[in-house]
C-alpha cells in the first residue's frame, strides 16, 4: 500500500474525503436530472457497482429541486454541479445535496460566491472547486498560450482563496484539463501547496478506447504518488462504465482490494477456442458478484496453467476441450459447450 498524501478531512454526506487511505469512486449522471425516476435508477446501478459519490448536472430551477426527490431514492451522497446561476446552488442546497461543485470564475460576481459560500457553510455541505481547461478564469488565462498546468494551478488557487477569505474550508479541488502531462503538473502543484483533499479526472477524454488510455496515463502517477481522494474516469459513454474503469484502475494500483483479478491471455496462433465471449462473461459474473478472487480464461492448453498457476482458479481451451484447474493443478476437464457452467460452478465454491 502507497503512502497517501494527508490533507484535511472534508465531509460529503456519511462519507470522509481525505486524511485516509481510501481514493473514492465518483461518476456522473448522463440524464438530465428533473427526470427523476430515470437519474434516480442510474444512480443506484452505478452504486451497486462501487460508485461512491454522484454528480449531477443542475441546468435550471428544475433540476434544482429535483434533488429533493432524488435523495430519498438513492444511498450516496449527490454534488450539484453549478455553472453559471449562483441561484441554483442555493435550490439544490435547499434541496438537501451533499455537496456543490462549483466553478466561482464562471458564476458572476464575488457578491454571488458569497452568498454560495454562506449557504454551504450554513449548511455544513462543502463546495468543489473544479476547474478544467475549457472554464479558466480569464485575469489568469488570455486563451492564447496552450493551455498548461500552470494555469490549472493558478486559476483553482484563485479561488480557494476567495473561499478562504470568508473562512470557509470545506474544499475540494479538482483541476481536469485533456492533456495528460499538464493535468499531471497541475495535481502535483495543488498537491504540494493546499490541503484539500484532490478530485482526480481529466476532462474531455474522449469514447472509452481513447479515455481509458489517457486517464490511466494520468491518474497512475498522480495515484502512485500518493495524490488524489476521487477519481473519475470520465468516458463517453454510460456512467456504469466509467464506475467499472475507476474499479479496475484502484484495483491494480493495489488501492481497493474487494474486486477480483481478472487475467485473460492476448491470443495467438495456437488458440483454438473461442476465447473472448468465455473472458468477457466470467469477467462481467466476477466484477457483478464483486468476486475477490484470482481468475483466468487463457486460450491455451499448454502455457495456459502454468502461465496463471498462481490464479485462485482458471481454464485453459484447446481443440474444443477446457481444463479448470486451482492454483495451476487440473481439477477436471470439460468440453467448450459446459465450460461457462462448469467455472461459474467451481467460482462459486471459492
Amino acid at each position: 500500500m502507497f503512502t497517501r498524501e494527508k490533507t484535511k478531512q472534508v465531509k460529503i454526506g456519511s462519507l470522509l474525503l481525505g486524511g485516509n487511505d481510501h481514493v473514492f469512486i465518483q461518476s456522473m449522471a448522463s440524464i438530465k436530472t428533473s427526470k427523476v425516476l430515470e437519474v434516480a435508477e442510474q444512480i443506484k446501478l452505478c452504486a451497486k457497482m462501487g460508485c461512491e459519490i454522484m454528480r449531477c448536472s443542475c441546468l435550471d430551477m428544475e433540476d434544482a429541486l429535483a434533488f429533493k426527490e432524488i435523495k430519498k431514492k438513492v444511498s450516496i451522497p449527490l454534488v450539484a454541479d453549478i455553472h453559471f446561476d449562483y441561484r441554483l446552488a442555493l435550490a439544490a442546497l435547499a434541496s438537501g445535496v451533499d455537496a456543490i461543485r462549483l466553478n466561482p470564475g464562471n458564476i458572476g460576481s464575488e457578491e454571488n460566491v458569497q452568498k454560495v459560500v454562506m449557504a454551504c457553510k450554513q449548511r455544513g455541505v462543502p463546495i468543489r472547486i473544479g476547474v478544467n481547461g475549457g472554464s479558466l478564469d480569464k485575469t489568469i488565462y488570455n486563451g492564447e498560450e496552450t493551455v498548461k498546468g500552470k494555469f490549472l494551478y493558478l486559476s483553482a488557487l484563485k479561488h480557494v482563496r476567495l473561499l478562504e477569505k470568508y473562512d470557509f474550508h470545506d474544499i475540494v479541488v479538482s483541476l481536469k484539463g485533456s492533456d495528460a502531462i499538464e493535468t499531471i503538473e497541475a495535481y502535483r502543484l495543488a498537491a504540494s501547496s493546499l490541503p484539500y483533499p484532490l478530485h482526480l479526472g481529466v476532462t474531455e477524454a474522449g469514447p472509452m478506447e481513447t479515455s481509458l488510455i489517457r486517464s490511466a496515463a494520468t491518474l497512475s502517477p498522480l495515484l502512485l504518488e500518493g495524490i488524489g481522494n476521487t477519481i473519475r474516469i470520465s468516458l463517453t459513454d454510460d456512467p456504469l462504465e466509467e464506475v467499472l474503469a475507476a474499479s479496475r484502475l484502484l484495483h491494480d494500483l493495489r488501492l481497493k482490494e474487494d474486486w477480483p483479478t481478472f487475467i485473460s491471455c492476448p491470443t495467438c496462433g495456437r488458440t483454438e477456442v473461442n476465447l473472448l465471449p468465455l473472458a468477457k462473461r466470467i469477467r462481467a459474473y466476477l466484477e457483478e458478484n464483486k468476486i475477490s478472487k484470482t481468475v483466468a480464461v487463457m486460450g491455451c492448453i499448454v502455457n495456459g496453467p502454468g502461465e496463471a498457476k498462481h490464479a485462485d482458479l482458471g481454464a485453459a481451451g484447446g481443440n474444443g476441450v477446457w481444463v479448470i484447474f486451482k492454483k495451476g493443478m487440473v481439477i477436471k476437464t470439460v468440453d467448450e459447450s459446459t465450460v461457462y457452467d462448469c467455472l461459474i460452478e467451481e467460482i462459486n465454491k471459492l
